[in-house]
């Protein structure tokens, strides 16, 4: 990704903390949205261990990660379907 990006990504984030009432409830949230996003690929991760026997495999990257942290077991499932019945 271009440095450039990053920084003005960077940057964003800085004044998303200060915006949003401090930096200790910008943490706080920011941490529980991190912690989703980590439970969202390791249920992906068991999803591609279990799916292996049925040769079944979706892909790890950041939109599947999101979706499936963000919404919990329900937006996993819809990665199914959408994997099953609209992309194959």
């Amino acid at each position: 990704m271009d440095p450039i990006i990053l920084i003005s990504l960077a940057g964003i984030a800085l004044c998303m903390f200060f915006l949003m009432g401090g930096l200790t409830s910008s943490f706080k949230w920011m941490g529980s949205i991190l912690v989703r996003l980590v439970i969202g690929a390791m249920a992906l991760f068991f999803l591609n261990i279990f799916g292996g026997v049925f040769d079944y495999h979706l892909p790890i990257n950041l939109f599947t990660v999101g979706v499936s942290g963000l919404l919990g077991f329900p937006g996993l499932f819809m990665l199914v379907a959408v994997d099953l019945f609209i992309l194959m």
